[in-house]
């Protein structure tokens, strides 16, 4: 009998910072670092196959970013196992929002999708 996996077996946490220096903001150019740990809290291993973004700016302007991996790997996650990247977006407002997921497939298999929770882009001092 194999162990289905869970879509909350994969636990996504997000921090996020403004970047001043690679940012524009006479030309409506506001850069963002975004780091994400993914953590395995399932019982099996999981593999990142490939990722969806959905970046929304304050004028409501939607980007879609999909591709193979994160940061140019696929890594596989045993039981309790994390992986920690950090990269980056822009958008033409100085607050936005990211949400998505990742496909996962399991070392039987079976794909899923881990969900990753909205989170706020935002220059400081421009939400209350």
């Amino acid at each position: 009998m194999t162990t289905q996996p869970e879509r909350d077996s994969i636990e996504i946490k997000t921090a996020c910072r403004f970047i001043p220096e690679q940012s524009d903001v006479e030309a409506e150019r506001y850069v963002f670092a975004y780091h994400i740990t993914i953590r395995n809290t399932g019982s099996v291993s999981a593999q990142l196959m490939s990722r969806h973004w959905i970046i929304t700016d304050a004028e409501g302007a939607v980007q879609e970013v999909k591709g193979a991996g994160v940061v140019g790997q696929q890594p596989v996650l045993q039981p309790g196992q994390q992986f920690e990247y950090t990269s980056g977006c822009t958008i033409a407002s100085p607050v936005g929002t990211m949400k998505g997921s990742y496909q996962m497939v399991t070392e039987d298999g079976t794909s899923f999708d881990a969900p990753i929770a909205e989170f706020t882009l935002a220059m400081p001092r421009t939400l209350h």
